[in-house]
This record gives C-alpha cells, sequence and structure tokens, in this order.
C-alpha cells in the first residue's frame, strides 16, 4: 500500500507539472502546434532516462524514490494519450504537414532525449 501512495503521489506532482507546463507553453507560444506536450514528452524522455540510467547503474536511487519519480511523477508529467489526440486532431483539420512534424519531432525528439540522459549518467557515472 505504501508503495501505491508513492505512485500516487509522484503522479500528481507530474500531472501539476504537466499542466502548467502546457499553460505556459500556451501562453508563450500560442495555440496553432502542441508544443506543450512535445516540450512535456521530451523533457520527460530525458528525466525518465536519466532516472531509470542512475538506479539501475548504482545504489544512488533507491527503489522507492525510483518508483515514485518513473511511474509516479513522469508517470503523471508525460502523455502519449494527448499526443495521438492532438495529431489526430491536426490530420482532421487538414494540417498533414503539421502533423507529420509533431510526429516526427515527438518520437525522434523522446528518443534522442532518452539516449542523451542515458550518455550523461553514464558519463557523470564514470
Amino acid at each position: 500500500m505504501a508503495r501505491l501512495l508513492l505512485v500516487c503521489l509522484g503522479g500528481a506532482l507530474g500531472s501539476g507539472a504537466r499542466y502548467l507546463t502546457s499553460a505556459w507553453a500556451l501562453r508563450a507560444f500560442g495555440p496553432d502546434f502542441p508544443r506543450g506536450t512535445l516540450l512535456v514528452n521530451v523533457s520527460g524522455s530525458f528525466l525518465l532516462a536519466g532516472i531509470m540510467t542512475a538506479s539501475l547503474q548504482s545504489e544512488a536511487v533507491p527503489p522507492d524514490l525510483r518508483l515514485f519519480l518513473a511511474a509516479g511523477v513522469m508517470g503523471g508529467f508525460t502523455t502519449y494519450s494527448s499526443f495521438n489526440y492532438e495529431t489526430l486532431a491536426l490530420v482532421e483539420q487538414g494540417r498533414l504537414a503539421a502533423a507529420a512534424a509533431y510526429l516526427l519531432a515527438t518520437v525522434l525528439g523522446c528518443l534522442a532525449a532518452a539516449f542523451a540522459a542515458t550518455l550523461l549518467v553514464r558519463w557523470l557515472a564514470g
């Protein structure tokens, strides 16, 4: 039960952070392209890969902290369902180039961010 509470608390924090990040991006860039979700998913991929690499390479991140951060905070922060919905919305609006750009930016950006975080954590660990 304690581990479930860790995930729930982390999820609440991650969801709040996602809302704030998306709201900021909407104000900063406008509604023409889903930059908020893109920012959340790419940065979340970087952070999750960093957390997992650090926790699996050493004892630096205890299992309960990893659960709180990875399943909880990052699970609440990133949003695959919003990515899919926003891509579909762009397609339905006839904005095929924007949909393709969003799809590629998300998939490639998230993979690149995860790869960069993994390399960075391994380099920092020596």
